[in-house]
């Protein structure tokens, strides 16, 4: 099974290099994002610190976020156009199908974010993280990209058409502007400030916002190490059960 989960982690990268509309959106417009909100709008945000150090950690999970419409309409093209057939004449395990797409997923959002991170530096990004909480940034990002691309791959599955799928991602890519990535939950409205307290994203965000301080916050990682394994759980129960039944 490892090795036809390569062959289709293989397939979908050679994909993604092909698509020039999926590498924009999954790498260059998280970094755009980036220069618009600390050059024209960072002045405008009183977070306490260095705007660029605020606005990192939610631009991380704003770059994952970013990526899932491709991976969604790659997982639906494959469910719609046969391609699903041919593998099962070809025998290829369903799990690798899955697995290809996540991994895949995970490794664009790997570089989305080490672009992001470069261009934070250039702007000024000035970490107080060691080694170890550089590991930890890692781990969470992994984390956050291997439970967003499970749901991914479920919606693009569930999707019956191409177009649907890329809408099924729209409120993914919307909820890192309605957490604490851009300005702090405390400065928002009621109704939006409760919502972002308690979205998954916002102690995603923090843990990663508390590793880069060097000075992270063990209740905020315990709750976001959950979301993510929550998300990721329900996501590969509907994914399996929803191949199993359209496959």
């Amino acid at each position: 099974m490892k090795s036809h989960s390569m062959v289709m982690f293989r397939r979908n990268v050679k994909h993604v290099a092909r698509n020039p509309f999926s590498v924009f959106n999954g790498i260059l417009m998280p970094v755009i994002v980036m220069l618009m909100f600390v050059y024209m709008m960072g002045d405008a945000f009183d977070v306490g610190v260095d705007y660029i150090d605020y606005s990192t950690p939610g631009l991380m999970a704003l770059a994952v976020c970013y990526g899932l419409s491709g991976i969604a309409l790659a997982v639906n093209s494959d469910m719609t156009k046969g391609i699903i057939n041919r593998f099962k004449v070809m025998d290829v395990s369903r799990s690798a199908v899955l697995n290809g797409h996540l991994i895949a997923s995970v490794l664009t959002n790997l570089v989305a974010v080490a672009a992001l991170t470069g261009v934070a530096f250039l702007l000024g990004l000035d970490p107080a993280a060691g080694v170890a909480e550089w590991f930890g940034i890692a781990g969470m990002v992994v984390l956050l990209s291997i439970a967003a691309g499970w749901m991914t791959v479920a919606m693009g599955l569930a999707a019956k058409t191409p177009e649907t799928a890329g809408m099924a991602t729209v409120p993914l890519v919307m909820l890192p502007f309605f957490s604490s990535a851009i300005v702090p939950a405390d400065a928002m409205g009621t109704g939006l400030k409760q919502f972002a307290e308690y979205q998954p994203l916002t102690p995603i965000i923090e843990t990663v916002r508390g590793l880069l301080a060097g000075s992270p916050d063990g209740t905020d990682a315990i709750i976001a190490v959950a979301w993510c394994v929550g998300i990721a759980f329900i996501g590969y129960l509907w994914a399996n059960a929803t191949f199993k039944k359209r496959a």
